[in-house]
This record gives C-alpha cells, sequence and structure tokens, in this order.
C-alpha cells in the first residue's frame, strides 16, 4: 500500500527517491506537521523536488533551524521524447533538441536564492537522463492549435550531480566566468549559453545570493558586475 507521499508521485520522483536510498535510510517519514521523502540514518532529511521550489517554502519554514535538510531536484541532461499508444507500444523515439542542463535548477532557485549558505541546507542538482512519454501524437485543440503536452518523465539513469552549500556554489553551475566589465543580461545568456529569459532567472539568484551588483545602465538595459 503506497505511503501518504507517494500516493500522488510521479514515476521520476519514485525513481528518484529510490537511487537516493541507502541501507538504514527511511521513506515517507512523518516529522512534525509534514511528511518528508527519505531521513537518512544519521538524520539528514531528504526531499526530491521536479517540479518549482515554492511549495516547500512552508515544510523549510518550519524544519530547516532544528534539521539538517537536502533538497535534490533532477534536471534533464538528455531528454529522450518517446510516444507510445495505449497499450504502451513505443511508436516513435527521438532525442529533444532543448539543452538547458544544471542552469535548469536557476529557474526554481528564485523561490529562496537567499537560502543559499544557510548552514543546515544543502541543494543538490541530479544531472539525469530521461524519457518524457507522451500520447501518440501531438494534442491539439478544437481551433487546430498544438496544445503542450510535456509527457511524464521517466529516469533513464543518473549522470552526474552539483551541489549548493555555499553562494558561491552557484559560480559552477555557470560553465563561463563573469566577465570583468559590468555586463546585461542578454550578455550573461550569450555567455552561458541561456535563453535571455533563463539569464534573468540567473541574474536575480546571483544578485540575491550578493554575487553581483547593480552597476548602472547600457541605454535602457540594467548592467550587472561581480560583487567585491
Amino acid at each position: 500500500m503506497a505511503g501518504i507521499g507517494e500516493l500522488a508521485e510521479g514515476p521520476l520522483h519514485a525513481a528518484v527517491k529510490q537511487w537516493l536510498g541507502r541501507p538504514g535510510d527511511a521513506f515517507e517519514v512523518p516529522v512534525g506537521r509534514w511528511v518528508v521523502d527519505l531521513v537518512r540514518a544519521d538524520g539528514e532529511l531528504v526531499e526530491v523536488q521536479t517540479g518549482g521550489f515554492a511549495p516547500l517554502g512552508p515544510k523549510l519554514d518550519g524544519l530547516l533551524d532544528q534539521h539538517r535538510m537536502r533538497v535534490v531536484h533532477p534536471v534533464p541532461a538528455v531528454r529522450r521524447i518517446v510516444r507510445v499508444d495505449v497499450d504502451g507500444v513505443i511508436l516513435s523515439e527521438r532525442r529533444s533538441p532543448k539543452r538547458a542542463g544544471v542552469l535548469e535548477v536557476f529557474d526554481k532557485l528564485v523561490a529562496f536564492p537567499s537560502l543559499i549558505g544557510h548552514p543546515h541546507l544543502v541543494v543538490e542538482v541530479l544531472l539525469c537522463r530521461e524519457d518524457h512519454v507522451r500520447a501518440p501524437a501531438p494534442t491539439r485543440s478544437r481551433s487546430g492549435r498544438r496544445t503542450r503536452d510535456p509527457g511524464v518523465r521517466h529516469l533513464a539513469e543518473v549522470v552526474g550531480s552539483h551541489e549548493l552549500r555555499e553562494p558561491g556554489d552557484a559560480l559552477g553551475l555557470l560553465g563561463a566566468e563573469l566577465p570583468d566589465e559590468p555586463f546585461t543580461t542578454a550578455e550573461l545568456g550569450a555567455l552561458i549559453g541561456a535563453p535571455t529569459g533563463l539569464a534573468q532567472r540567473v541574474a536575480y539568484c546571483l544578485r540575491l545570493m550578493e554575487l553581483i551588483e547593480p552597476a548602472g545602465r547600457r541605454g535602457p538595459a540594467p548592467l550587472h558586475r561581480r560583487s567585491h
């Protein structure tokens, strides 16, 4: 029989949780008012978060001061789009062209960037090979427009991980050194290979972590520079 926290979890969440398990760990453990995905034998509380981080806010507020906590966030290093029929038979498979990798965590970190550096918190980013299982054909509305079908995410393999313990660890996710001269978010995006929207969220997180600071404007565009 599924535990309280397992009733609505998706296959990716379940697979990552099992991948993390070690001898002596316990799954779906009540801690105070909450149920925690996994409690390590040494007392660390582990939460697997496949979506946004905002729902974790109340749990972190209630537990972080008294417990060591680890938030594990899987991101697809490689996506494979798999289309199946109603019987689960694979009809087609292809590699997705989308590539953001570890930078995708900044989409979620906007919920609490200033918590990075808390002595009880570790955010671990798992780089995964994922299968996104979708319907036999793209879904279309009555008007004929193609609608979004994110599919169901399945874990194929964990290929790497990065830990954020201190604000400076976030710089290691960028894949490039920040420039010495002031820069715009568009220039940051070009440097790290991220679209403008994601680059804006990266800059927001780095600013709240006090890793960059405002540096005036260049025409209409705000400028940033490395904090001193």
